[in-house]
């Protein structure tokens, strides 16, 4: 038994709890875990929305192209630059300021005295756009985004070449690049240049840097895209285009941010109904503050859940996503994390139960055994006593040794005694046999109980008196009707008479008492008392079972099979009725069968 007990705990309970010590440690990580899920999902929306917001401003971009061609026209493009600052902002909402220049540094529109704002990007941007002076800016075009910072810097094309990211540049306003902000890059805007520097130094590079070239140099070939500038800690974002009819013409425009922003509101939005009441989805421009947002809410906008920036044309504007309740996500890492707490408590209590079963079951299973070897033996020591006393008193019979009559009867009493035991150990082997497998019949009919005690009672009598037993009887005075077996109840009465002879003591003495009681329903009751060794405490149960004897020894001298008992109870439940087991007051058991009475036929 304990090498399965030690076998069972090192196959299968230490593993379990190995397992389960594993899983706890692993609850640890569940709000991790729950958080990467949630910006992973998250994330994937913002880079949705801002790609949708990105596709708007290419539309935006070919727009102005078409805004160009339409006023070209059959006119000739030089008279169209000379008017193209107050076309432009007449018919395209989008322009805060048209321009017109030529690849050879003469600015056509806007003319300096057509206003303030006109006066002002003249001021700002004439020396950049005649490709006099070099700039950093970020740069787009339908080719893609390229760093012209490069084309004087042999060693920085090498690393372009090998895939080697650039640094982004020293100037607060311009750092950062196009490509997406961490948390820390974005509290780094205004701060003092030297602490943007030590601070930047210590972060990943941008996947998009400024790029310092003239606007000739920047043009190259291409015909149309975007140039984002930072002035006084402003975006200037121009749209240009080139058009086949005088490519020496480049027309611009200075977009509009305001009016810019209204026409991307439309683009930021949630797709899944369902995730409206746990996010929040708003575009920042380059100072963190919304232009557009999902849903009426206020909190610190420059601590995004996740975040993507739109691109090169719109440096630092970014997609945000912000969570509407962030305690409901601790909350459910929580729930989450009690839940599978609770889960994996309750495996191990079952696994710790079951095993608890399975070892429990597996000693009754070995002691079942144990008790079916000893069974074996006591049946065959039980067989072979009173086969030797048959056969050595038939001998002395059959060989004419013994001529007194009075031995020649008492050894024919013995005989027919030790047949009769013989009869009853057979009888209940076979009838244990059939109860096991269901074969078991009884033949119902009303009854005498009384009479049927008193009879077996008699026919025992003669055994019991003959080793010395003084036998008492107490019928009642009236019949007790009782629906039943005959032969099936007499032998519970001789079971319980024969387990009385048995675990007698010196004081032999056996009382039978038959009696009709009331209470708690109608039922008859045998009695049969001894003053024998009397149950061992905490066995009154125990002794009911097949093959068990509470003086289980062969060395003890007491015969029995360990099956007396356990049939009378089989055979007393099978008519509705039972067998229990009391301690007899001044020693010795009382064994009580209760069977339910019949009713009382009445007669008019």
């Amino acid at each position: 038994m304990k090498k399965v007990a030690l076998v069972f705990v090192l196959a299968v309970f230490l593993p379990s709890l190995v397992l389960a010590w594993l899983a706890v440690r692993s609850l640890r990580d569940q709000q991790f875990v729950l958080e990467r899920q949630q910006s992973l999902l998250y994330q994937s929306l913002a880079d949705s929305v801002a790609k949708e917001a990105a596709s708007l401003l290419a539309e935006h971009q070919r727009e102005f192209a078409r805004q160009v061609e339409a006023m070209l026209g059959e006119n000739k493009a030089t008279e169209v630059a000379d008017s193209f600052d107050r076309r432009l902002r007449r018919d395209w909402r989008l322009a805060d300021v048209g321009f017109a220049v030529s690849l050879d540094g003469q600015v056509y529109s806007p003319n300096v005295f057509d206003g303030t704002e006109a006066w002002r990007f003249r001021l700002e941007n004439e020396k950049f756009l005649c490709s006099r002076e070099s700039v950093q800016v970020y740069w787009n075009s339908p080719k893609g985004p390229i760093n012209l910072s490069l084309a004087d810097d042999p060693k920085a094309q090498n690393d372009a070449a090998s895939g080697a990211q650039l640094p982004a540049a020293n100037n607060p306003t311009l750092s950062g690049g196009a490509g997406k902000l961490s948390k820390d890059q974005k509290l780094l805007r205004n701060v003092e240049p030297q602490q943007v520097q030590q601070a930047m130094d210590n972060q990943a590079y941008s996947k998009v840097a400024p790029s310092e070239a003239e606007f000739r140099q920047l043009i190259g070939d291409s015909t149309e895209g975007t140039v984002a500038r930072f002035l006084q800690n402003k975006l200037n974002l121009m749209f240009w285009y080139r058009s086949p009819r005088d490519p020496q013409l480049v027309f611009g425009a200075l977009i509009n941010l305001p009016h810019l922003a209204e026409a991307l509101q439309r683009v930021v939005k949630i797709d899944t109904a369902l995730l409206s009441d746990e996010i929040c989805v708003a575009l920042l421009d380059d100072h963190a503050r919304p232009r557009a947002q999902t849903t009426l809410f206020e909190t610190d906008w420059k601590h995004p859940f996740v975040a993507t920036e739109i691109g090169e044309a719109l440096p630092h504007w970014e997609v945000a996503v912000y969570l509407l309740n962030p305690a409901r996500l601790s909350q459910s890492a929580r729930t989450l994390k009690l839940t599978l707490g609770l889960l994996i408590a309750v495996l191990v209590l079952a696994i710790g139960v079951g095993g608890w079963l399975i070892v429990a079951d597996l000693n009754r299973q070995l002691t079942l055994a144990r008790q079916k070897t000893d069974f074996v033996s006591n049946v065959s020591h039980e067989l072979k006593t009173p086969l030797t006393s048959i056969r050595m008193f038939s001998e002395l019979l059959a060989d004419g040794r013994v001529l007194e009559k009075e031995k020649q009867r008492s050894y024919l009493n013995i005989i027919t005694a030790e047949t009769a035991r013989l009869t009853r150990l057979i009888n209940n082997v076979l009838d244990f046999s059939r109860l096991e497998r269901g074969e078991k019949k009884y033949n119902f009919a009303k009854c005498d109980l009384a009479g049927v005690v008193q009879e077996t009672v008699e026919t025992y009598r003669p055994h019991l008196e003959a080793n010395g037993f003084k036998l008492e009887c107490a019928p009642p005075e009236s019949p007790l009707s009782v629906n039943g077996d005959r032969d099936a109840l007499a032998q519970i009465v001789v079971n319980l008479l024969s387990n009385a002879e048995k675990y007698s003591n010196d004081r032999k003495e056996v009382r039978v008492e038959t009696r009709r009681q009331s209470q708690p329903l109608p039922h008859v009751e045998v009695r049969v008392l001894d003053r024998g060794f009397g149950v061992p405490q905490g066995c009154e149960e125990k002794i009911f079972e097949q093959f068990y004897r509470a003086h289980d020894s062969l060395s003890s001298g007491i015969q029995g099979s360990g099956l007396g008992l356990t049939l009378a109870r089989q055979i007393a439940r099978a008519h509705g009725g039972d067998v229990v087991c009391q301690p007899r007051e001044g020693g010795g058991s009382c064994f009580t069968l209760r069977l339910p009475a019949a009713p009382i036929s009445t007669t008019n």
